[in-house]
């Protein structure tokens, strides 16, 4: 005589189960990773493109590299000259400008003052 004491679990163990719980745990991982990470970048580097399209000469600038100066030309659309000191002007690429600072701002105001 054989007595079958095994119990039934108390979940379903199923490969077909368990395979949905994982996808459903991936989905979920990805909506956090999308909400936290993804879109929050996306945002900014739109925020970031619209700021260099109303990028004009005699703007303040910073670069990316830190570098504060005003724009003196726009040579097409992908580089800006910006003079950084009197009679000093370098090339900058445009999607390497970090900021436009605003009017009365004190860094605006104290550089170029050579």
């Amino acid at each position: 005589m054989v007595v079958d004491n095994t119990e039934p679990a108390p979940y379903d163990l199923s490969p077909q189960k368990m395979l949905s719980d994982t996808g459903v745990f991936l989905l979920f991982l990805f909506a956090i990773f999308y909400f936290l990470l993804i879109r929050p970048q996306q945002k900014r580097y739109k925020a970031h493109q619209h700021m260099l399209t109303g990028l004009q000469k005699g703007a303040r600038i910073v670069t990316g590299g830190g570098i504060i100066g005003t724009v003196s030309k726009l040579e097409g659309k992908d580089v800006v000259l910006v003079e950084i000191a009197q009679g000093v002007r370098v090339r900058v690429a445009r999607d390497h400008i970090g900021d436009i600072l605003p009017e009365g701002s004190p860094a605006a105001e104290t550089a170029n003052d050579n």
